[in-house]
């Protein structure tokens, strides 16, 4: 934490889903506009490089892109917040808002509890998703349904 204190896991789950999901996503919009600060040349062009990244729809992507890397409490929390009601209803694209919140309710616990596994999965949102539908990520369908290449 920036100011220096550290919760229990016993500490942090007395914390709110929805309050850690608060939490969860001013640390990554911080996280993705930290990597950006040195590329943008300014504030609007670094707004433009980073807010599709930190819309719901570039958190339930992220999320997607770490559950494989999650142990069974980070799996059990994103599943309990996945699944509360939503603040406000949203017909379209439900899932996706859930899959959201559930992504911010994680970072915001990792950074009261866990900074180092934070940081861990994080950074593995920046690595090729190796074995994730081919070689280099890319899907690939040779018509048979097994994922290999064709040629």
């Amino acid at each position: 934490m920036l100011s220096g204190t550290k919760l229990s896991h016993l500490q942090a789950s007395d914390i709110s889903l929805r309050q850690l999901a608060h939490v969860g996503d001013a640390v990554f919009h911080l996280f993705v506009r930290e990597k950006e600060v040195l590329r943008a040349s300014s504030a609007k062009e670094m707004h433009k490089r980073t807010a599709g990244v930190v819309s719901y729809k570039g958190q339930a992507k992220a999320l997607h892109l770490l559950t494989d890397a999650l142990n069974d409490q980070e799996k059990d929390l994103v599943r309990r917040a996945r699944n509360m009601k939503p603040a406000a209803y949203r017909r379209s694209e439900q899932a996706l808002y859930r899959k959201a919140t559930a992504f911010e309710a994680l970072l915001g616990y990792l950074y009261l509890t866990d900074t180092t596994r934070l940081n861990h999965l994080l950074n593995l949102m920046n690595e090729p998703q190796i074995g994730k539908n081919g070689e280099d990520g890319e899907k690939r369908d040779d018509g048979e349904g097994n994922g290999e290449d064709a040629g």
